[in-house]
């Protein structure tokens, strides 16, 4: 992986996060890195996560998942969107854990990309598995 696109992901990670008021200033969540192909975003789960079971809401856990799903996927500076995705909930996020989302690629072929995500808490224990399926679009994030 040459420095060239290193660099280029960093900045489109940067560059989308900046207006990512979803992910940013609703969910409260930091995007840690964004490499080619990869992402890693973190969030605190906080009262306002929590459903009537007092546990995070898996709607947060899935849009955690989403968001990292969306900077690896656009990190080449080619604009992607979800195509499709699934979650899989393994345990519960409780209130005050430190939730980590790694986002991987599995294959990019011509406009579609496959790539999971593993949601831990900060005791590394798996909290859910999503897998998404992107598609570019026309259009970069960073003007080329």
């Amino acid at each position: 992986m040459s420095t060239e696109a290193k660099n280029m992901a960093r900045r489109v990670g940067q560059t989308m996060f900046a207006v990512d008021t979803a992910s940013k200033d609703t969910m409260g969540m930091e995007l840690v890195s964004c490499e080619p192909g990869r992402a890693v975003m973190r969030m605190t789960v906080k009262a306002l996560h929590l459903n009537g079971h007092q546990i995070c809401h898996g709607g947060f856990i899935f849009t955690l998942a989403d968001s990292t799903f969306a900077f690896a996927c656009n990190s080449y500076n080619k604009a992607a969107v979800a195509a499709g995705c699934s979650i899989e909930f393994l345990k519960p996020g409780q209130l005050g854990d430190v939730l980590t989302c790694e986002g991987l690629e599995q294959t990019l072929s011509g406009r579609h990309g496959i790539y999971d995500m593993k949601v831990s808490n900060q005791r590394g224990e798996v909290i859910a598995l999503f897998r998404g399926k992107s598609a570019q679009i026309q259009g970069t994030v960073i003007p080329a």
